[in-house]
């Protein structure tokens, strides 16, 4: 067996993370998709005590579009999904990887020790690392 290199998720996660109000419409999620060009957006926890919720283009085709409900009467909050998958920031890429795919999930909120979002990490860029360094 041989030596594999560490990789912690904080090295590939994207720090710039872009949320949204649970209470924004779903038509005001499509326009940050949109105006950033990216597929997915963090609910801000309310309190201490809340947990983080995150949207996804695909929960937008799932369970929007493809019921043909209107994306200006259906809010963030009724389709996002709560809570959002979580990994610590100091967490080896490949446990990180097997917890993405054990819950079936492309991407998770990346926090801190005091659970603030500190990124978000997906499936997709951890294997590519994985793969480019052979960890």
């Amino acid at each position: 067996m041989t030596d594999k290199k560490s990789v912690p998720v904080e090295e590939i996660m994207t720090r710039s993370v872009h949320q949204i109000d649970g209470l924004a419409t779903v038509r005001d999620a499509i326009a940050k998709f949109a105006e950033h060009r990216i597929s997915s957006l963090v609910i801000p926890r309310r309190d201490k005590s809340d947990e983080y919720g995150m949207i996804h283009v695909s929960d937008v085709a799932s369970r929007v579009i493809a019921r043909n409900l209107s994306p200006d009467r259906v809010q963030v909050f009724e389709i996002m999904s709560k809570p959002v998958l979580a990994v610590p920031a100091e967490m080896n890429i490949r446990y990180a990887i097997r917890h993405l795919v054990e819950f079936q999930r492309s991407r998770a909120a990346v926090i801190d020790h005091q659970r603030e979002l500190v990124g978000i990490v997906t499936l997709r860029d951890m294997v590519l690392r994985y793969e480019q360094n052979d960890i």
